[in-house]
């Protein structure tokens, strides 16, 4: 009995506590925490409320925090306790009456503090639902059905998919959508068996079709061999890969509070966006030399998605995305599976976006975050030249990964955030799921004899070249917001004088860029190192402390400046900018994305070749892919990626993990390694 009694006891102060929890944590908020459940209810009401009267349908497009100012924000981190943390508010985009309203609410006294009519170029991001409406109307399209009998295919496996229309120099556009369909008979790999021909344009305000094209036809390409399925695969199976079992004896090296994450020498928060999915904010990593957290982020986040098609014709010209301003990239996030997309060991976040309705919809496991082992070595050194004497010295490396997975229409995109000991952040992204194909009449390479614009991949299937450009936004305060931007170039010289019987070498000459137009850069054409510095601190030895950007693979875009999608996209033309803070420019290609004219993106801020040496500035940065697909990328595609590194230069006064030791225990399934 007195067991029973003791173990009633205990369950109700866990109860007690964790409501006690739940309740701070509803109350007590970081300023730069996404928006919770509750506050998109009130955000909902509120605006509800205030169009009340009105006999149209009112639809939220886009629903986030409303950036508090950044100096309030440093204020508030360098003294919380003291500091009064800014007001909680909501910035939102709502169609209503065919206008987009920009407004701002305050969530605190659920008010509308403005409310501003949009009327330039472009259109808000696409809602989930707005979309799922679209798609139901072809199948009850007379012309549609008539299309798909003709044919021979059951329309009960049609399925169909939205697509962006984009800009193509119109002088009047309005919200539509294209509908392009697919044939689900005997496989679930739906991208791979395209319905050519036939297009359908939905109108958006009216929700009806108001185009409707069936221009030729060619064989549906086959469903052998597409399914991608575990359960649906047959022997013979490929390599046998063994499991591999990790144990942390000592729980997780990491702690999450709210959405702030500290590990190891880092902490950093972590935010949700329904545009940008994962938002790295006020990363600091702690000097063991100098006993505090130095400023490195302030903001990171992916700010553009820039997909281009290089088919030219009618029926693939427009295939020109902007994923995150047309479709978002939190929006499109999935559920992350245990054990597949992220170790045993992995601790799991939801996130919360609100829907064409403003009611909060819940992605589960939206975020994974994991202690990396993965056999690297953070540093090492043998040293034989000592007579009489071996040193081996070997520290493995752990890193913390922040993960996150975003699917939109065929593709999934991976994408990694990892922090190091070093201070080092590794940003990668992996380019997974099902190529985009055309179907053709060719089932063999020898039938082509003219441009395809993509490689013949299995009969009557066509996958077309095409491009991938990720920009970040890059906010880095490096000790301080009073930041410059250094480009170390290398340059050969000539040895004079004969003092020596070398004929040349290389060295570094630095440049500080003064102006945006100084920083933009188009990379390999030239090599240079790239560093943002503190102008205003110095090591003891005298260099500027930095961080440099070590990018990936050099990749532009091979359209015309004068293409439309080019002009669009433009912001991809330098891999690298630099622009002073402003709290506006947060998408590199405009607020308003969908059919957007190019009028409102980084290259048009960019322009104004506004100050940067010594302010508070923004690195841009652009990776790529050029596409070229091949047979291994088909029925569904083997992860590739590619990323890039920020990593300290004269940060620190020495190698800051000198000291570091590596993990006590390895574990194996059968066995346990323990170093003395």
């Amino acid at each position: 009995m007195a067991s029973t009694i003791r173990k009633v006891l205990i369950f109700s102060l866990h109860s007690i506590l964790s409501l006690f929890l739940t309740v701070a944590s509803h109350q007590l908020h970081h300023p730069l925490d996404p928006l919770t459940p509750s506050e998109f209810n009130r955000v909902r009401t509120t605006i509800e409320n205030s169009y009340s009267a009105s006999n149209h349908t009112l639809t939220f497009q886009y629903v986030g925090l409303d950036d508090p100012d950044k100096q309030t924000i440093l204020s508030w981190v360098s003294n919380p306790s003291t500091t009064i943390a800014p007001p909680r508010r909501a910035f939102v985009i709502t169609r209503l009456d065919k206008n987009t309203h920009e407004i701002i609410v305050d969530l605190s006294t659920s008010s509308i503090i403005s409310d501003h009519i949009y009327d330039g170029h472009g259109y808000p991001m696409l809602t989930l639902d707005e979309q799922t409406a679209a798609l139901e109307l072809p199948p009850t399209y007379p012309p549609f059905v008539e299309s798909i009998n003709k044919r021979g295919l059951s329309l009960s496996d049609v399925v169909c998919s939205t697509f962006t229309v984009g800009w193509f120099g119109e002088a009047d556009t309005s919200r539509a959508l294209k509908i392009l369909c697919f044939y689900i008979d005997e496989t679930t790999n739906m991208y791979v068996r395209p319905i050519e021909g036939i297009t359908a344009v939905v109108d958006l305000e009216e929700m009806k079709i108001i185009e409707y094209h069936d221009r030729f036809r060619v064989p549906v390409p086959k469903a052998e061999g597409t399914e991608y399925r575990e359960s649906k695969q047959k022997p013979p199976f490929g390599p046998l890969l063994r499991g591999l079992a990790t144990m942390q004896s000592d729980g997780p090296g990491f702690e999450i509070d709210g959405h702030t994450i500290r590990w190891a020498n880092w902490a950093f928060h972590l935010g949700f966006d329904v545009r940008a999915g994962p938002i790295i904010s006020l990363a600091s990593i702690y000097d063991l030399e100098q006993r505090k957290f130095r400023q490195v982020i302030y903001r990171g986040y992916i700010s553009e998605l820039f997909v281009p098609y290089m088919d030219p014709t009618e029926e693939w010209y427009y295939k020109t995305f902007f994923d995150l301003g047309e479709f978002g990239f939190g929006q499109s996030a999935v559920s992350l599976e245990p054990l597949a997309d992220c170790p045993a060991h992995a601790v799991f976040m939801d996130g919360y976006y609100a829907g064409q309705h403003g009611k909060p919809v819940k992605i589960s496991n939206v975020f994974c975050i994991f202690e990396q082992h993965a056999g690297n070595v953070i540093w090492r050194h043998t040293e034989t030249g000592i007579p009489g004497e071996v040193i081996r010295e070997v520290r493995a490396e752990v890193s913390l990964v922040v993960r996150m997975v975003s699917t939109i229409g065929n593709y999934d995109y991976i994408v990694d955030w990892e922090f190091k000991p070093s201070g080092a952040i590794k940003v990668g992204v992996g380019l997974t799921g099902v190529l985009e194909v055309k179907a053709a009449a060719y089932t063999h390479t020898d039938q082509i004899k003219q441009d395809v614009y993509g490689t013949l991949l299995a009969e009557n299937t066509i996958g077309v070249y095409h491009d991938h450009f990720l920009t970040y936004h890059l906010d880095l305060d490096v000790d301080g917001v009073s930041n410059s931007f250094v480009k170390g170039n290398l340059e050969t010289k000539r040895v004079t004088n004969n003092i020596s019987p070398r004929k040349s070498y290389w060295t570094v000459v630095r440049e500080t860029a003064k102006s945006e137009a100084d920083a933009r850069i188009q990379l390999g054409l030239k090599p240079a190192e790239l560093v943002v510095v503190n102008p205003n601190e110095k090591t003891k030895v005298g260099n500027h402390i930095g961080y440099s950007l070590i990018p990936g693979s050099a990749v532009g875009p091979l359209l015309s400046d004068d293409d439309y999608p080019q002009i669009r996209g433009a912001f991809t033309k330098y891999n690298v900018w630099v622009t002073p803070y402003n709290k506006s420019e947060k998408w590199a290609g405009g607020l308003y994305t969908d059919r957007s004219r190019g009028d409102d993106t980084l290259a048009i801020w960019s322009l104004r070749n506004r100050e940067i040496e010594n302010k508070d500035i923004v690195l841009w940065y652009t990776m790529g892919f050029h596409h070229v697909p091949c047979q291994e990328d088909f029925p569904v595609m083997p992860t590739l990626t590619g990323g890039f590194e920020l990593r300290p230069n004269n940060f620190f006064e020495r190698n800051p993990v000198l000291k570091t030791k590596s993990p006590k225990d390895v574990h194996w399934p059968n066995c346990t390694i323990t170093r003395p």
